[in-house]
């Protein structure tokens, strides 16, 4: 005799509360998934992953989800199919990467065939299908959801749907490069899949990937609602037709394959294949469309590159949502930021717009109006680009405070100095900020290159000073450097981790040292483009050469966006501390003494004007561009390589994920340790001291103990 549920949902929590059974309810339940028919002949799926935060689908999922299926196929009874999840802000985050991860190639080919398989079991299925959504639907969750008829997602701001698997090295291979060009049309599929860009839920609706918004305590309402009226109806487009003529379909086809190389320069294989699968998949016999899919995928999987991008994908998560593993994270929610500048009112801007209470202090009403007037323009900015609301806006002001007299800070869980870099000024500014705050009050500075630990120790309890280095641009750069000396408490570095984590930033845990890792490693590269220039190489040259590496900017373009002058200090920092291999730059001091600071003068290695780039060089000499590439990657990783041997991190996937998440070093080389061993750290040890050999500065290339 069967069991009976019937489910109640909390709204607030989205917790099932069983009650007492009826008789018209028939339930099924799996290790991961719970199926339940109701009186009016619905079946319910609940995808609810045991000991798992999220749900992801592996062959054991995707073998129970089918076994549902099969019920519902052979009960006569049901009329309609609604899929749901049991998370709570999570729908389906996609395939499992762990079982993809170094599989053997067989049992990826296998997992493929039966998500494949078992989402044709779906689609195949004569009744309305609806998935409900709330909560992460990317990857394979989306995909699901193309086999079904109707998709409603809730309003919250936890829903996003997207294909990403072109930023792992993989294209969609469960239906979704051929269902979303059908569902789409071919332009706006194309572009959703090469980007792996996820949508807001309003911004799906636009596009027709989801037929319908409600607020997440009435998804269930509005499935039932939707199948008692009848499923959207969606007459066929003229535009898809037009798109399916060989002729359009090739000539977009090739279009966008030239956006992908401007950006990438063919570096990346995903994108480019997934145009090829998407465009081809469209028009094919679904049988066909997925024999494409699976085989761009296998082919796909058996790269380096994407063994790299699903590497730093695991850190990225491991880095963004792992709790500090010594300590008590204590919360966070009044912060005062200490510097209305570009890089204070950048972090007041970001940390108010995370739902925290800022105080922005500086020391004129001049200052502080400049640093407010910055925050605005963010905040416009993300309006134009629909990232945000003017209620978004309002609300974000309504918790930043700006304040240019001596006010008391006990209240305050943490404060951010982000004053010019001078050791003497910040020493002032924390001996005074020790006197206005309470005992257990975080003081971090926001230094890119100064001691922390002096910082510190002019200070009566050392062991709450702490170093968090924001990237400019702050709302686009997603690295912080939690900068840590010998006196800084478990609690507070915890604390640390847990805030910038919750900012939506990744920290990177760093042992105080100069220049820390990014600028560490950073800067003898761009000190040795220098060095390139001044011997008679190009700027432009450098710059294509490196770009041609991968790398999203060139070093000299580079410079002139960070600023000389800044350059210089940084770079004389490191060259104090490391003065047997680093030298000072004469030409980067002539040019500052010039008035030549880069973009911010107008004149820099470029001149530059409003709207215009750099113009690409043509007629490069490869033996040059190669040579360029040789010096200054093998130097990145030399310089990575002594980082790690100094244990400025304790793993050395963080020195990697540091560089590309704060350099755009290329994510499919896997970070600059990673090309070392790709490279052979027999063949990197005699490159280098030849390099040292023939080089002017010798002590620049003498090779880290590998």
């Amino acid at each position: 005799m069967n069991s009976h549920l019937l489910e109640n949902i909390v709204a607030d929590k989205d917790v099932f509360i069983p009650q007492p059974p009826t008789p018209t309810n028939r339930v099924t339940s799996l290790s991961h998934f719970r199926l339940i028919t109701d009186e009016n002949g619905t079946a319910w799926i609940t995808f609810d992953m045991l000991g798992s935060a999220a749900n992801v689908w592996n062959e054991t999922t995707l073998r129970e989800f089918d076994l549902c299926l099969d019920a519902i196929s052979r009960d006569s009874t049901v009329k309609a199919l609604v899929i749901r999840s049991g998370k709570e802000k999570i729908f389906i985050a996609g395939a499992d990467l762990k079982a993809v991860r170094k599989a053997p190639v067989r049992k990826v080919e296998t997992l493929i065939e039966m998500g494949q398989k078992v989402f044709n079991h779906l689609a195949s299925l004569p009744l309305p299908k609806i998935a409900l959504i709330h909560g992460a639907c990317v990857g394979g969750g989306l995909e699901l959801t193309l086999a079904c008829d109707a998709r409603i997602a809730s309003d919250s701001d936890s829903t996003r749907l997207g294909l990403p698997e072109t930023q792992i090295g993989l294209v969609p291979a469960w239906g979704g490069s051929t269902r979303l060009p059908r569902l789409l049309g071919l332009p706006t599929a194309l572009s959703l899949i090469v980007s792996g860009k996820q949508l807001k839920p309003k911004a799906a609706k636009r596009l027709g990937l989801v037929d319908q918004i409600a607020p997440r305590e009435h998804l269930e309402d509005a499935a039932r609602q939707m199948l008692t009226k009848g499923l959207p109806e969606r007459p066929p487009h003229l535009s898809h037709a037009f798109w399916r003529l060989p002729g359009i379909r090739h000539g977009l086809a090739h279009y966008v394959r030239g956006q992908v190389m401007a950006k990438t320069r063919g570096l990346y294989q995903a994108p480019l294949r997934a145009i090829e699968v998407a465009t081809a998949a469209s028009v094919l016999p679904l049988n066909k469309a997925l024999d494409i899919e699976r085989h761009a995928i296998l082919d796909l999987a058996l790269t380096p590159e994407t063994e790299h991008l699903i590497d730093l994908f695991f850190r990225h998560e491991e880095a963004s949502k792992k709790p500090y593993p010594r300590g008590v994270a204590l919360p966070v929610h009044d912060v005062a930021v200490i510097g209305a500048g570009v890089m204070g009112s950048g972090i007041a801007h970001w940390i108010a717009s995370r739902n925290n209470h800022v105080l922005m202090q500086d020391i004129s009403m001049e200052s502080l109006a400049a640093g407010l007037s910055r925050v605005q323009g963010l905040l416009q900015e993300g309006i134009k680009r629909h990232a945000i609301t003017r209620r978004d806006m309002r609300d974000t002001l309504d918790r930043l405070t700006p304040e240019h007299t001596r006010v008391p800070l006990t209240r305050y869980h943490m404060v951010i100095e982000a004053a010019t870099e001078d050791m003497a000024l910040k020493k002032k500014i924390f001996a005074d900020l020790a006197k206005r705050t309470g005992p257990d009050t975080i003081l971090a500075t926001n230094t890119s290159a100064l001691s922390v630990n002096e910082l510190a120790c002019s200070l009566p309890n050392p062991e709450r000073v702490i170093g968090l280095h924001f990237f400019n641009p702050v709302h686009r750069m997603p690295l912080v450097e939690v900068i840590i000396t010998d006196h800084t408490s478990d609690d507070v570095i915890a604390t640390a981790v847990s805030f910038v984590q919750k900012l939506g930033k990744t920290p990177i845990v760093v042992k105080d040292s100069p220049g820390f890792v990014v600028n560490r490693i950073l800067m003898p590269y761009l000190m040795e483009a220098v060095r390139l220039h001044e011997s008679g190489i190009s700027a432009e040259v450098i710059d294509e050469a490196m770009l041609e590496f991968g790398m999203p900017m060139g070093p000299m373009r580079l410079l002139d966006e960070i600023g000389l002058d800044v350059a210089v200090h940084v770079g004389n920092t490191l060259c104090a501390a490391f003065p047997e291999r680093l030298v000072k730059s004469s030409l980067l001091e002539h040019m500052v003494a010039q008035g030549k600071l880069g973009k911010k003068s107008g004149e820099g290695f470029y001149k530059h004007q409003k709207g215009k780039h750099p113009a690409t060089p043509k007629g490069l000499n490869h033996s040059m561009v190669e040579h360029v590439q040789h010096r200054l990657s093998l130097l990145l990783s030399n310089e990575a390589a002594r980082c790690s041997q100094e244990g400025l991190t304790k793993d050395d996937r963080d020195i990697d994920l540091a560089m590309i998440l704060g350099t755009g070093y290329p994510a499919f080389r896997g970070g600059p340790l990673t090309w070392l061993h790709d490279f052979g750290l027999d063949n990197a040890m005699t490159e280098l001291r030849m390099l040292s050999v023939s080089t002017p500065t010798p002590n620049a290339f003498e090779p880290a103990r590998l």
